[in-house]
């Protein structure tokens, strides 16, 4: 949507996600993420941590219940979604507002750490899977073919007892020009 706010964060999780579900039956995580600037004071000689950003986000659908079964607190995320404020009227009967995430994007950050990454199944937009059709349902696919001339990650490596890369760095004379 135009003028919406797009960020992106990158911090640690400070509880585990929590999914529920609406009245419609759709899937919604809340978590809050914490992000810190950290600056070198070149008078002390140390890192010195800065403020301190607590977004609250929520992420809705698949997304909800793939963050569910993948991040827990504390893990380091990188988070891109959209700003939204919203107003509401707090149990002391004061107005508050606040600054929430709607996150289109989410994943671990593998700066200091790994991941293994598993595809989720779906189900093709709620219709059985198509057997056996090519592009766009027209015509059946054909397997493909697997011979070493058609893949040309399938062929043996180039000689490298002279440099390898298809010769470069020989040491074969120059061409004249």
């Amino acid at each position: 949507m135009a003028g919406e706010t797009i960020i992106t964060i990158a911090g640690n999780l400070t509880r585990d996600p929590e999914v529920r579900t609406t009245s419609s039956n759709k899937a919604v995580a809340n978590f809050s993420i914490a992000a810190s600037t950290r600056a070198y004071n070149r008078d002390t000689g140390q890192w010195e941590d800065g403020d301190t950003l607590f977004m609250n986000c929520s992420a809705w659908g698949e997304l909800a219940n793939h963050i569910a079964a993948s991040l827990a607190k504390g893990m380091r995320v990188i988070a891109q979604g959209r700003l939204h404020q919203r107003s509401y009227q707090a149990k002391d009967g004061t107005q508050r507002t606040v600054v929430e995430m709607t996150v289109d994007e989410i994943g671990p950050s593998l700066r200091l750490a790994t991941a293994q990454v598993h595809r989720a199944q779906r189900n093709n937009g709620g219709y059985p899977p198509q057997q056996g059709t090519g592009g766009f349902g027209q015509q059946p696919a054909q397997p493909p073919q697997q011979n070493a001339t058609s893949d040309p990650w399938g062929a043996p490596a180039a000689n490298t007892a002279n440099g390898g890369f298809g010769g470069f760095g020989t040491t074969a004379p120059e061409p004249e020009f």
